[in-house]
């Protein structure tokens, strides 16, 4: 039978074997006494939890996907050491999954008087606001056999930001849009375009471009040059509605479609065309505007970082109203959003007539390429049955891209992965046909 009461105890304490004796309470003391006496003892010699000091620096923002170290300054101000386990916490999706429990603890020492440095680094996996939670500092003694524990507070913000993947293809559009600028090629005449230069006509030209009054000065045919005019306003608007939550892959489509807006904001930046960013679902939720050359993408970064889809129907007639006040000079209004029918027919379309009777407007959309997987299914009854499906689903969105195009707007429709490359080529073509 089990021991129990006084007997349990006893064998607990590791005295001599249950029912050999039975001693007193004063017995049990005597020969326990010295463990009693250690742990008291090591209890003492540890250093006090709560006066300790705690300051934090380092990163504040970091790349989706990238590191980020943030350090704790622990400041001892007693006169015992302090030997500590530390628990920096901060929000699950602050480290790949797996690795918070290495990450977020550790071991160290700290002399009397003295201070120490403690690096936690992080690799979020979310965008936005990480905010850091308490640090729990256990103290031990010299034996470590008990220790002290308590939590501060010590505040912390590091922003994730979008991590703009698509500027890989940053260069070779810069190099298209030299040619346009005439850097690397001969310049053409275009409708709102500005005047460049003059140089000697070559059969072919168009002879609009002949400077009549420059030729009577020279004893050659004077032609004009032209390039696409700078200084163009672009709006871009992010729908922030429920449609941006629509997971293509691993990621939301809002996603996707800021970094599509990222990349036409680099390339339009280069080309001397002011860029502003509106974020807009129900109520404004970004707005970037009169930022300089140098200024413009890490406003509009650090503007995207902390923007969530909402999960609300977009209020169309609210945002061509905004997107209008916003922008009041003529200018090319870059809406990211989505190919679906009821959401385009019902709140975009009746409110376009408003945009494009003063602004050039261009509209984007995130495809999925699940749907053109589906639609090349075959040889099962479920595949066909899938194939129709995407079928069906790629007609209505080609139609509804068909209405939008005969209001005069540019439709780009692309994958993630294209989007952002899509978008670009398609503003370099505007700018190429002299419409922008």
């Amino acid at each position: 039978m089990a021991p129990t009461g006084r007997a349990a105890l006893l064998a607990a304490l590791g005295t001599l074997p249950v029912g050999m004796w039975e001693p007193s309470w004063a017995g049990i003391l005597a020969v326990n006494a010295p463990l009693v006496l250690a742990c008291a003892c090591d209890y003492a010699l540890a250093a006090p939890v709560r006066r300790l000091g705690l300051t934090r620096a380092g990163d504040a923002s970091a790349r989706l996907g990238e590191t980020a170290d943030v350090t704790l300054m622990v400041t001892n101000p007693s006169k015992r050491p302090l030997r500590a386990h530390l628990r920096d916490a901060w929000p699950p999706s602050s480290w790949l999954p797996g690795t918070e429990v290495t990450a977020s603890r550790h071991r160290f020492t700290v002399p009397p008087g003295e201070r120490r440095r403690v690096t936690t680094r992080l690799r979020p996996t979310r965008r936005g606001d990480h905010q850091a939670d308490k640090v729990t500092i256990r103290s031990y003694g010299p034996l470590g056999l008990f220790s002290r524990q308590g939590s501060h507070r010590v505040p912390w913000t590091m922003r994730v930001l979008p991590p703009f993947t698509s500027r890989k293809h940053l260069p070779a559009k810069l190099a298209r849009l030299r040619e346009l600028d005439g850097r690397t090629s001969v310049l053409t005449r275009g409708e709102g375009t500005e005047f460049d230069s003059l140089r000697e006509y070559i059969p072919g030209d168009d002879t609009r471009s002949i400077d009549w009054r420059a030729t009577a000065r020279h004893s050659s045919v004077a032609v004009r040059t032209w390039r696409p005019e700078r200084d163009r306003h672009i709006l871009l608007v992010l729908d922030t509605g429920r449609t941006s939550a629509g997971r293509v892959g691993d990621a939301p489509r809002l996603d996707a479609s800021m970094d599509a807006a990222l990349l036409l904001a680099a390339l339009a930046n280069r080309a001397g065309d002011r860029v502003d960013l509106l974020a807009y679902d129900r109520r404004v939720r970004a707005l970037v505007q009169g930022r300089t050359a140098g200024d413009v993408l890490p406003s509009l970064v650090n503007a995207m970082a902390p923007l969530e889809p909402e999960l609300v129907e977009t209020d169309a007639r609210g945002l061509a109203a905004t997107a209008l006040r916003t922008t009041p000079r003529r200018a090319l209004i870059v809406l990211l959003t989505t190919l679906d029918a009821a959401p385009v027919e019902q709140g975009l379309l009746p409110v376009l007539p408003r945009l494009t009777q003063r602004h050039s407007v261009m509209v984007a959309s995130v495809a999925d390429p699940h749907i053109a997987r589906m639609a090349n299914s075959r040889g099962t009854t479920e595949a066909v049955y899938e194939a129709a499906a995407a079928a069906q689903a790629q007609t209505e969105r080609h139609r509804t891209a068909e209405q939008l195009r005969r209001h005069g707007v540019t439709v780009v429709d692309a994958t993630p992965d294209n989007l952002a490359p899509a978008l670009a080529d398609a503003y370099l073509a505007l700018k190429a046909a002299g419409r922008l």
